[in-house]
């Protein structure tokens, strides 16, 4: 049985106009984002540079241990974490300080608007895209779709990484959320 987690934000919220209609979107989805979206979930391909990786690995999980105490489990979602940051051109850190925020890397977390998994996305991308059965508690989908979305939201914003993350919350104007994550990545997941 999959754990609920309301929480206390919901991510992407940007992306569902209103909690009450969060399986909807109320306007169509931006077209460029929807075909990022498209060829994103459609990229098979592993870490280029695997001895980059495990050391990075290495790092990351002794950082995530409090939180994912299972060793398997934490090595997938660092990998996908890690792949699916350097796929989109993200930093890895900000992709596992975004996470920490939005689901305190609890994989089956569901918002209050119904935004599901480590990054949480909102179901109707899957719609949106063509892959209504594709599931969003899957560590690789679920990080694939929010990398693609947050790599996009910085590029529509010019680079200003606080804009980015409002958008990405849905928070867009206010400060709250996209200081919360930059204090997560400085304090936890920063820079080796």
């Amino acid at each position: 049985m999959l754990r609920r987690r309301f929480l206390m934000l919901p991510v992407a919220a940007v992306l569902a106009p209103r909690a009450g209609r969060a399986a909807a979107p109320q306007q169509p989805p931006d077209p460029e984002l929807l075909a990022l979206l498209r060829k994103a979930i459609r990229d098979p391909r592993g870490f280029r540079d695997r001895f980059a990786a495990e050391v990075w690995l290495m790092d990351m999980s002794r950082r995530l241990r409090n939180r994912v105490p299972d060793p398997k489990l934490r090595i997938e979602i660092l990998e996908a974490a890690h792949y699916e940051a350097r796929r989109a051109g993200l930093f890895p850190g900000l992709v596992l300080a975004v996470i920490q925020v939005e689901s305190n890397f609890d994989r089956y977390a569901i918002s209050r608007a119904g935004a599901l998994g480590l990054m949480q996305v909102m179901p109707f991308w899957l719609k949106e895209i063509g892959r209504p059965d594709a599931n969003l508690f899957d560590i690789q989908t679920n990080l694939r779709l929010g990398c693609t979305i947050l790599a996009y939201y910085l590029r529509r914003s010019h680079g200003n990484l606080r804009r980015a993350l409002a958008r990405y919350n849905g928070s867009a104007g206010r400060r709250g959320y996209s200081d919360r994550v930059l204090e997560q990545l400085s304090a936890r997941w920063y820079r080796q």
